[in-house]
C-alpha cells in the first residue's frame, strides 16, 4: 500500500479525522500524512499482544479494533473496541515499555500506521506539531484513565473485584 499524499492534507483527509491530530494546521497534517501508511486487516487478526515491543502507532481510518488483554482463568477481557478516527498505540512513541494490551481486529479495518521512528523524528523537528499532538495524548490518556477508574469502582461495587 503506498502512503497518502504528502502534497497537502485538508479538513476531510483521513488523517485530519484521527483524534490524534485535532488542532494541527494543513501544512502540520500533511506531514503527518507523509509518514504514514495504509494497512488494511481482515476481521481476527492480532495487530500486537501484550509484551511485544511497541514500534508504531495506529490511526484506524476504517472498520474496529479490539483492545483486550488475557486474564488468567477467564480468557480474554475486551477493554475496549475502537473505531474510524480512534487511534492506539500511541503509549510505544512516548515509552519504551512492552505493549501493555492485545490489539485484535474486530471488524475488517484500516489503518495508518506511524513508526515510532518516523514519527519521534516528526516530532523532534516540528516543535509546534509536537506540542498539540503531545497535549492530544494527554487528553486522550487522562479519558482513558477515567473510564478505567469507573469500571474499577464498578467491579470493585459488584463484588466482581475479588
Amino acid at each position: 500500500m503506498s502512503p497518502p499524499s504528502n502534497d497537502t492534507a485538508t479538513a476531510d483527509s483521513p488523517i485530519a479525522r484521527i483524534a490524534l491530530f485535532h488542532g494541527l494546521s494543513a501544512k502540520s497534517l500533511a506531514r503527518v500524512a507523509s509518514i504514514a501508511t495504509e494497512q488494511r486487516y481482515p476481521v481476527g487478526t492480532v495487530l500486537f499482544r501484550a509484551g511485544d515491543v511497541g514500534d508504531r502507532l495506529y490511526l484506524i481510518t476504517e472498520g474496529r479494533v479490539r483492545i483486550s488483554r488475557e486474564v488468567p482463568g477467564m480468557g480474554e477481557e475486551a477493554l475496549t473496541i475502537l473505531g474510524p478516527g480512534d487511534y492506539f498505540g500511541e503509549m510505544a512513541v512516548i515509552d519504551p515499555a512492552p505493549r501493555s494490551a492485545d490489539a485484535h481486529v474486530h471488524e475488517s479495518c484500516t489503518v495508518l500506521e506511524i513508526t515510532k521512528d518516523q514519527m519521534e523524528h516528526l516530532m523532534l523537528v516540528h516543535r509546534d506539531l509536537a506540542y498539540e499532538v503531545l497535549w492530544n495524548v494527554v487528553r486522550t490518556l487522562t479519558a482513558r484513565l477515567r473510564d478505567t477508574t469507573d469500571k474499577v469502582t464498578f467491579m470493585a461495587v459488584t463484588g466482581r473485584f475479588t
